[in-house]
């Protein structure tokens, strides 16, 4: 007997919730983010509004005879950067030719799994291109982290208060806003040997400066900067686990300064229109958050017949943005490719 659609999808749901949390511990931005409590579920609405962290809320008034009149005036009311969601779809299809194929309920579901797999590590690829480096051709809505490219990405090359920094990142024009919402930039001048951790300990001391809270704790780097950057700490390297209290996968990394350091493929580009190879991002997860929409994060529809073909199909819908509470917490390393 030929395994029913119902029974078919609500399997495939129990699977999916391990699937979606199998991605967010596979991508090193999104399982950082997700461990300093940043990932949001909220329940609808037309845009995502997250307050920010732009400057000083209010004034400090010292208290010498406890008579003193405590100054109330407020150098930064309540703002909200406002955010687009990135709303996306992909179908789970099996078809009849496979089912006649592959006798048997168990087997049914062994294809609906794999093909479940695959569809949650296209959307990890596709994520990663987009957040890392702006670059993928369906994902656009979704914000990203390079700001080289288009005038709403988030990290520039400008130096912060010289540029200065023109982006605009959830509606705020970064040069206005040159304290709070305009990354760090250092520069290895593409010599990682002299000058690459000089220029990442820069990184750290700029943007531990400004931190409201925390501190960088995530490093994604280039293939060739990683390397460099290894073959730089020679006798003195050391690792970390990379889960630290979490037994998963038991995956390593380099760490810099208790930050974590990963390959990330989508870095060492070059912008159009710019001088410099982003080869670097220094993140402060616990100021970057991941909203989801609670009816659309990873949401399954039930397995349907296919108008037309022989075969039957469900859909994966996912409503999600990446967002920023502060960026000059944050940074980038250019030219550390040699």
């Amino acid at each position: 007997m030929a395994i029913s659609n119902d029974i078919l999808s609500s399997t495939l749901r129990i699977l999916r919730d391990k699937a979606a949390d199998q991605l967010h511990r596979t991508t090193p931005l999104l399982e950082q983010i997700e461990s300093q409590g940043g990932v949001i579920t909220v329940d609808g609405g037309s845009k995502v509004n997250h307050p920010v962290i732009l400057a000083e809320h209010s004034n400090i008034t010292q208290l010498t005879t406890g008579y003193e009149a405590v100054g109330l005036g407020v150098a930064d009311p309540l703002r909200t950067a406002e955010f687009e969601w990135a709303d996306f779809c992909a179908p789970i299809v099996i078809t009849k030719k496979e089912e006649l194929s592959n006798k048997g309920e168990r087997a049914i579901i062994r294809i609906a799994e794999a093909r479940l797999k695959s569809v949650m590590g296209m959307l990890k690829r596709e994520f990663e291109k987009q957040a890392i480096a702006g670059t993928s051709t369906v994902l656009t809505d979704l914000e990203s982290l390079n700001g080289l490219d288009a005038a709403t990405g988030w990290f520039e090359e400008v130096t912060p208060f010289t540029g200065p920094q023109v982006n605009t990142v959830g509606g705020l024009v970064k040069s206005d806003f040159a304290a709070s919402w305009q990354n760090q930039v250092a520069s290895a001048s593409d010599d990682f040997g002299a000058n690459g951790t000089q220029a990442m300990s820069k990184l750290m001391i700029q943007a531990q400066t400004y931190a409201p809270e925390g501190s960088m704790n995530l490093i994604l780097a280039s293939p060739l900067s990683y390397e460099e950057y290894k073959n730089d700490l020679q006798q003195n390297e050391r690792y970390m686990s990379a889960t630290e209290t979490q037994l998963d996968s038991g995956k390593l990394a380099l760490a810099y300064n208790s930050a974590l350091m990963y390959i990330e493929p989508n870095l060492g580009f070059t912008g159009s229109g710019a001088s410099n190879k982003m080869s670097m991002y220094f993140l402060n997860t616990s100021l970057l958050h991941l909203y989801y929409d609670s009816d659309a994060k990873f949401q399954l529809d039930d397995f349907e017949s296919v108008s037309g073909y022989a075969s039957r199909a469900a859909n994966i819908y996912v409503r999600c943005q990446l967002v920023a509470s502060h960026l000059a917490s944050q940074g980038i390393l250019i030219n550390a490719e040699a």
